[in-house]
């Protein structure tokens, strides 16, 4: 593993952590403390900490150290509106082709949505949203695209597990597996603009429930 796999390996485990709550919002982050749990340096601790900042996800403050933000209520309407906008376009600028490993894959999901569905439970349910996300993302060839979406689902991914407790986890899991099935048949029919379309209205829909509870 070369020394920038390593880094985003890092980077990947702290930010997933930060997303499932597992560093919850006003966690202190030290790098000792990271850097003896990987059993890496401190150099690269520092690195992933400074793109997380960069993220939004953490925050250096003076006198105390690395700490874990919360989600800005104020921007989230914001964040969402261009997730919705980049949704659609990553349907139109430059798809990668739709293998039939991307078909099998999205058929995988489907079956695990619906597992999600008979049995939900609140860090599986979101477990699977980021996982089912990256999916997504992979599809996309833009790579500016790809990034600036990347950075904007993470920036607030955490708000699902903090809202939870507000919705109807059961509806909401029915609502995930409705949207991976379609996803998955248009995606089927080698359509990717159709598979895009699908994902901007359920972050649409979304949204409006997250903004109601």
């Amino acid at each position: 593993m070369t020394a920038e796999e390593r880094h985003l390996r890092l980077y990947q485990e702290i930010r997933s952590r930060i997303c499932l709550l597992d560093y919850p919002p006003g966690a202190k982050l030290g790098e000792e403390a990271l850097a003896a749990e990987f059993g890496v340096s401190r150099t690269p601790v520092r690195r992933v900490l400074a793109r997380l900042a960069d993220e939004g996800l953490v925050a250096a403050r003076h006198g105390v150290g690395t700490i874990v933000t919360d989600v800005d209520a104020r921007e989230l309407g914001q964040v969402y509106e261009l997730r919705m906008e980049l949704a659609q376009l990553a349907g139109w600028l430059s798809p990668l082709p739709i293998t039939e490993r991307v078909v099998t894959e999205a058929q995988d999901f489907v079956q695990r949505g619906a597992a999600l569905a008979a049995a939900p439970a609140p860090r599986d349910f979101a477990t699977l949203n980021m996982a089912f996300f990256d999916f997504g993302l992979g599809l996309c060839g833009n790579a500016a695209l790809a990034e600036m979406s990347e950075r904007l689902y993470y920036r607030t991914a955490r708000i699902w597990l903090q809202t939870i407790p507000a919705l109807d986890l059961a509806q909401e899991a029915a609502f995930f597996h409705d949207e991976m099935r379609q996803v998955a048949t248009a995606l089927e029919a080698r359509d990717p603009r159709a598979a895009a379309l699908i994902r901007r209205a359920h972050i649409s829909m979304s949204y409006q429930r997250l903004a109601a509870a």
